[in-house]
Formats: C-alpha cells, structure tokens, sequence
C-alpha cells in the first residue's frame, strides 16, 4: 500500500478522493483506480441510522464502520472523525482505535457538538484554544508517521473567511499534516485560501452545497491538493434506488431498468466469489 503520506505531500498532481461508507463502495472504488478514500460521516450516519449528518453518530459506529471498510480495501482510508466525540482523552482513545481499525488518516474539525453537515447552516465553533488540544493529542497519539491528521476548521460560516484562514494558519503551526477550511463560497475565496495557507490543502466539493464545483485540475492549480468528493456516491445510490423501487411498485417488475442495474456475474466479480470458491476447493474434505 502507498502511504497516505506520500500521495498527500506528492504535489504533482491532485489527490482525488472519493467519498464511501460501506465495505462494498470502498471496493468498487478500489477497483475502478483510487489511490485512497474517504469514509464520509454523512454517508455512516445515514446509512448506519438512516439519519442526517446532525451529530447522531458516536465513536462507536464510525469505528466499526472503519474496521469493516479497512477490512476490504487495500488502499488508504481516511476516517471522517467528527469532532473526535468529547474531549481530549476521547480524541486520543478514538485515534489509537482507528489506527487498529486500519485507517490511514483522520479528519478532526473545530465545530460544536452538536455538530452538523459543513454545508448546513447553523454551525458554531470551539474556541481555537480548545480545538488545539485536540489537534495536538491527534497527533501525539498516532502510533505510525504515516497516519495523517487533517485539521477541519467550520468557522467560515459563523465567525468569517478571514478568520476561518487564521484558524488554519495556527492548526497548520500546531502540526496538522493538511488544512481543511470547509465551505468557501466563491471561486474568490478559493483563490484566497490557496493563497493564504502553505500546506496541502482540501477541497470539499458537495453537489448541490455552498462552494462552487471547479475540477480537480482546477482546484489543484489555485493551491488545493485533495480534492474530496465525499456525497457523490451517496447521492447516485439514493438516486438509483428510487428509480428502481419506484418502478418495481408501479409494474411489479425491474425489467425496465435492467440496463441500469449490474449483472450478476459482474456483482460477483466485484466481491471476490472465485477468490472464495478457489479457497473452497481448496480447504474441502476429499472422501
């Protein structure tokens, strides 16, 4: 496995990072060509619970939800952590749990508990004092130099772009292995974020969200390096299965949407059957 490291301080080209929250997306997305993933709070939440990206989720699904993801991937996952769910001893405890989870990297943001989707609105912040001890027992806990931490600040929304860009500048000093200034609304403020802080920084783009949607080229090329796609997945699986099931209690039938769905042989493919089957052989009593 490349280091999460390695792709993120590689600078020649931008890191785009799809957004998953099952073990089999994060193969699909493996087996397409990522070079590392994202296991967005949103997709556990709402996937786990069937619930909103509002602060229902705890240390405990996200962690089991790694463990699995981690499981059936060979790629680097990084794990959205949420507000690290307390104070500095629980960020400490959740890190060394993600790390034996498997998880090559977390995201740790500034919000207030409750905390809610970055493109929500309502949003408030810690003082950047507290947030810092949480930053700091982030990167002291880590086992591996290879396990990245990436500092989320939300304060763009309540306090300010410039603002938020300080909180970026001190988290970057504190020694965050990349900067995440989470929803700009312009290309202005792109630009100017690209501009103010010297690290690797994040790009979060959300279809239907507060920042304007530029590609990746684009994004790397005003000083973004990885470029996060955290919903996409999300969003067309909820929009496949509607059309589906829609039509399935309209008709009594799929027929219509075969051209849509994947084939059972190729299904099988994607999870690994022959694997299986060859371990089958292998193992089973001959008489």
């Amino acid at each position: 496995m490349v280091s999460l490291r390695k792709l993120l301080y590689d600078n020649s080209s931008p890191l785009v990072v799809p957004g998953v929250y099952d073990a089999i997306g994060a193969r699909i997305a493996q087996k397409v060509g990522f070079e590392a993933m994202f296991q967005t709070g949103y997709g556990t939440s709402a996937t786990l619970l069937g619930m909103p990206d509002y602060g229902f989720i705890g240390p405990t699904e996200t962690v089991e939800n790694a463990r699995r993801i981690c499981r059936a991937v060979s790629v680097p996952v990084i794990v959205d952590a949420d507000t690290g769910y307390g104070n500095p001893l629980s960020v400490w405890k959740l890190v060394k749990d993600l790390e034996s989870a498997g998880a090559s990297g977390i995201f740790l943001e500034d919000q207030k508990w409750p905390k809610r989707c970055g493109h929500m609105s309502g949003k408030e912040v810690i003082p950047k004092e507290e947030y810092a001890e949480k930053l700091q027992v982030a990167l002291d806990a880590r086992k591996n130099k290879d396990f990245i931490v990436v500092a989320r600040t939300d304060a763009r929304a309540p306090e300010g772009l410039d603002a938020a860009i300080e909180r970026g500048k001190q988290y970057r000093k504190i020694g965050a292995d990349a900067i995440f200034v989470e929803a700009p609304k312009s290309v202005a403020e792109m630009k100017k974020i690209g501009r103010s802080i010297k690290a690797p920084l994040v790009a979060n783009m959300i279809e239907g969200g507060a920042t304007p949607l530029l590609s990746a080229q684009k994004l790397h090329k005003i000083g973004f390096k990885l470029i996060l796609y955290p919903l996409s997945i999300l969003f067309a699986n909820a929009f496949a299965s509607l059309q589906v099931m829609r039509e399935l209690r309209r008709t009594g039938t799929t027929t219509r949407h075969r051209k849509n769905l994947v084939p059972f042989d190729q299904f099988n493919e994607i999870v690994d059957l022959a694997k299986f089957r060859n371990m089958e052989r292998k193992y089973v009593i001959k008489g």
